[in-house]
């Protein structure tokens, strides 16, 4: 931690980082979180509701915290998006780890105020996450240039199930959300009639040209593969 960061965390740099504070302040409470180290100051924590990060602002003492649907590569990232942020340490502890062990959001949202849980929160502990996800592309302006390949790829049976996000452009299908190793694809439109189609993580995968008639057979196959 720099000059500056100290002077916000000197908790955190006493601890001898956020790792180690997070841990004491748990243990303090009872509880656990195992935070995993990380490469940024990002702290990352795995549950069944995603994988949590807490990270320390710089401009001011604050712990924001996110949930993060995991990506592959850099073709297909995952997003991240924000639930709360708060100053108090042992507050933040606690609703992670009351997070990780699945407390109900009403409770959540009720014992912890500086937690901010949206609609794709609640569609998280609902279970529906995939049909709340593909409604919002379906109508979100911003991805109308996409809304032709959406259409088509929800309405197949099987590739509704798959969880769609967009990645520079093309359309990423993914089967399990909360695995970023998980069998994916990433659909790109070239022209209404003609898709480029590739597999992330599968070694030596590359764009393969998929006429649009065979399509959907195409991907059912290949996020059938073991």
């Amino acid at each position: 931690m720099d000059t500056h960061r100290k002077d916000l965390y000197p908790d955190v740099t006493a601890a001898g980082g956020l790792v180690s504070a997070m841990k004491e302040a748990a243990k303090l409470r009872g509880g656990e979180i195992w935070p995993a180290p990380s490469t940024t100051d990002a702290i990352i924590i795995d549950t069944a509701r995603g994988l949590v990060s807490v990270v320390p602002a710089t401009e001011e003492r604050l712990f924001r915290v996110r949930v993060l649907i995991p990506g592959f590569t850099w073709e297909s990232p995952g997003f991240s998006w924000e639930i709360g942020s708060t100053d108090d340490l042992g507050l933040l502890v606690e609703a992670v780890a009351a997070w990780r062990e699945g407390m109900p959001l009403d409770e959540l949202a009720a014992r912890f105020e500086f937690l901010e849980l949206d609609e794709f929160a609640r569609a998280l502990e609902r279970g529906e996450p995939t049909s709340l996800q593909w409604s919002d592309l379906l109508s979100s302006d911003f991805h109308r240039r996409q809304w032709n390949l959406l259409r088509r790829l929800h309405a197949d049976e099987v590739l509704r199930n798959m969880f769609p996000t967009i990645t520079h452009g093309a359309v990423r299908l993914c089967v399990d959300l909360f695995d970023g190793a998980s069998r994916q694809v990433l659909v790109h439109d070239l022209d209404g009639e003609r898709y480029e189609v590739i597999r992330p993580g599968v070694p030596g995968a590359d764009w393969v040209e998929v006429p649009t008639g065979d399509l959907i057979t195409y991907l059912r196959a290949a996020l059938n593969q073991q």
